[in-house]
């Protein structure tokens, strides 16, 4: 060290937070957790550094952009820039291993260079669900994902939100009925209808030569709406004459019929032909989740079903069916909007205070109210009894313990409530009744 100090700062697109925000963020974390575990997934946690011909097997577009490189000798490496190639890789490597359907969770970092903007992240948390079949998988699966979301988003807090579905076989055979067949453009374009409004998804539509007539059948079909049960009335009097359209309608019915019998309410789901996801592995039913109070922010949790997950990796035939919710984003969401605040500063239960000479007594009380479960923290530092009870109040713990000479030889404590200010001496049986 040349003594010279180094100005504390991190990366743009990174975060760190308060330890009250990060309980918050733990909490949340937690909840998704017990959610996805509560739905049969099971939890893998793969290497963030991958092999660069692992994770680029695809090769090109924005995702090679934005990837950050790995430097280490000779081997060529990156950091993961989303949790679904890695998905791939490890199915496709413990394939043997593996019991299908396969249900799996993943909640991890990613890393994308994306360029620096308020609300985006460069690294991030995902928090992932997949059920990968087996040469098959049967639609009904893609019925118990809006079963997954709903659940998770009613434990969080929510309860108005919305779980937009749709189906990308419809819309893709819509266009080849229009004579459109490359749809890949035009599924994009749609997809920005949210974002960029429907006179420049009509500009777009243009620019790559789709006649006038094309585009008002195309803003007409999306325009569809009703409830769902008659969208899907709507669609059927439509009498398109084209097998993927015909096929996709058929999987949006039996995913409709079969989310309500897994106990989504009406008032929480919406078919909406509008949804398309920009992805191009997508290629059936497909999600996104709104908050209906909070528009603004977006879609919080999407996806959707795919033929084929780990095509590069493997010649085994493995559709699959997933969701993901950006964590991070999320959460930066909305406490930026005080949707959701912090208002735990520790996770302490109990802070014990021993006086001068009965550190002893006060460690041995300490754990056994650990091993009750309570959390338990002791104050060792020296100070006046005012700057303990300070530490104590700035933490919000709710309950102090002072342990000295009266309280030692009696075998009692003296138990205080922060909040109310009352104090008494009791053995530590009665402490713990008080917790139970």
């Amino acid at each position: 060290m040349n003594g010279k100090i180094v100005k504390p700062s991190i990366l743009p697109g990174f975060m760190e937070l308060t330890p009250s925000d990060q309980i918050l963020f733990n909490k949340m974390m937690d909840t998704i957790r017990k959610n996805y575990e509560k739905f049969g997934f099971l939890p893998i946690d793969t290497p963030l550094i991958e092999k660069s011909e692992v994770l680029l097997a695809k090769g090109g577009g924005e995702t090679e952009k934005q990837i950050y490189k790995v430097v280490k000798g000779d081997t060529d490496m990156c950091l993961r820039f989303d949790l679904t190639v890695p998905l791939a890789r490890y199915v496709a490597q413990h394939y043997s291993d593996l019991s299908f359907p396969y249900k799996r969770y993943h909640i991890g970092k990613v890393y994308r260079g994306e360029r620096n903007q308020k609300g985006r992240f460069r690294e991030f948390y995902q928090a992932d669900i997949d059920i990968i079949g087996n040469g098959s998988l049967d639609v009904i699966n893609d019925a118990e994902i809006p079963s997954v979301i709903y659940s998770t988003f009613k434990d969080l807090g929510f309860d108005s939100f919305t779980i937009k579905i749709n189906n990308r076989k419809i819309l893709s055979g819509f266009f080849n009925n229009l004579g459109i067949n490359d749809s890949t453009f035009v599924l994009r374009t749609v997809d920005k209808l949210e974002k960029i409004g429907i006179d420049n998804v009509k500009n777009e539509l243009k620019e790559i030569e789709i006649s006038q007539t094309s585009i008002e059948k195309i803003i007409e079909f999306i325009s569809i709406n009703g409830t769902n049960d008659e969208i899907i009335s709507k669609l059927k009097d439509l009498n398109i004459d084209n097998g993927l359209f015909v096929e996709g309608l058929n999987e949006l019915s039996k995913t409709v019929e079969y989310i309500r019998l897994f106990g989504v309410p009406e008032e929480n789901f919406a078919v909406d032909l509008t949804i398309a996801r920009g992805l191009d592995y997508y290629t059936g039913t497909v999600y996104e989740t709104f908050l209906n109070e909070y528009p603004e922010i977006g879609s919080v949790c999407s996806g959707g079903r795919y033929d084929d997950l780990a095509t590069y990796y493997t010649k085994q035939k493995l559709p699959g069916v997933g969701i993901s919710i950006g964590l991070t984003r999320l959460f930066y969401q909305l406490t930026e909007g005080e949707i959701i605040k912090s208002t735990d500063n520790s996770l302490t239960q109990v802070l014990v205070i021993p006086m001068d000479g009965y550190m002893d007594y006060a460690i041995k009380g300490s754990s056994i109210l650990r091993e009750s479960g309570i959390y338990t923290q002791v104050y060792f530092e020296e100070g006046k009894m005012g700057k303990k009870f300070n530490y104590a109040d700035r933490l919000n713990i709710p309950y102090v313990i002072i342990v000295g000479k009266e309280e030692s030889e009696n075998n009692k404590y003296s138990f205080k409530n922060m909040k109310t200010g009352e104090q008494k001496i009791i053995s530590m049986d009665e402490i713990l009744e008080c917790f139970k």
